[in-house]
């Protein structure tokens, strides 16, 4: 079970999805939100302010992963936010529904250094260890900022943590075209998420999803012979 945070339109749900795993996606966005429903999303999507926590039941997930969310944490949208506050909130509402050896992984683009090391050092006071891993940290375009985490550890297990940690990207002697070949691989990533036309809704198509469904509990309807087939002026 996978917790999303700012799961936005569903897109990293979808990998989720792809390697069988159940999540749940939170966003402060309802548009976002619709045009994920839009898309089919298999998990479940809650509309949620992360910077007020979570009231999930302790021990709900096994993961949590966030992409380009966490730093809005550090901006007064309103006059009633404090930054440092919402932080605090956020770390510790999560500590409690993960279960213990929970592994996080949030990618996020801090505006200073400051914002860092408010989100790293509000981790680790609220029960996480891990650290922070930066790709392309000499460069202004490509640069990408992951903190990784564990939810709780012992004495045994924190060298393991710190080991298990992945290496950071770093460019070769010629940046620009480092840069240059990343966006490109990113671009063509982005493009190759989105299944062909003609794969989608085909008989194959259909039975995968039915067996993720099953797996994740949801009633289905049995499959027959007739399932995925083709018929005149039914748009497929």
């Amino acid at each position: 079970m996978i917790l999303d945070i700012g799961c936005g339109s569903g897109i990293s749900g979808s990998v989720l999805t792809e390697h069988g795993h159940v999540w749940v996606g939170l966003d402060i966005s309802r548009s976002m939100l619709n045009i994920a429903k839009q898309n089919d999303c298999e998990g479940d999507l809650i509309h949620s302010d992360i910077g007020q926590g979570f009231g999930f039941r302790p021990g709900t997930f096994d993961y949590a992963v966030s992409i380009s969310a966490i730093q809005w944490l550090c901006n007064a949208e309103k006059s009633s936010h404090n930054p440092y506050k919402r932080i605090k909130i956020f770390f510790q509402s999560l500590y409690k529904c993960l279960v213990i050896g929970a592994r996080c992984c949030f990618q996020f683009y801090p505006d200073n250094p400051e914002q860092v090391d408010i989100i790293t050092n509000a981790a680790l006071e609220n029960g996480f260890t891990g650290g922070l891993v930066i790709d392309y940290p000499h460069s202004t375009k490509a640069k990408k900022y992951y903190l990784f985490l564990q939810a709780g550890y012992t004495k045994d297990s924190l060298n393991e943590v710190v080991q298990s940690m992945p290496k950071a990207i770093e460019e070769d002697s010629d940046q620009e075209d480092e840069q240059v070949s990343y966006n490109t691989k990113r671009a063509d990533l982005k493009r190759n998420r989105k299944p062909k036309d003609a794969a989608v809704k085909s008989r194959e198509w259909i039975l995968k999803k039915k067996e993720r469904q099953e797996r994740q509990g949801r009633e289905v309807r049995p499959s027959t012979k007739y399932t995925g087939r083709k018929r005149k002026g039914h748009g497929f």
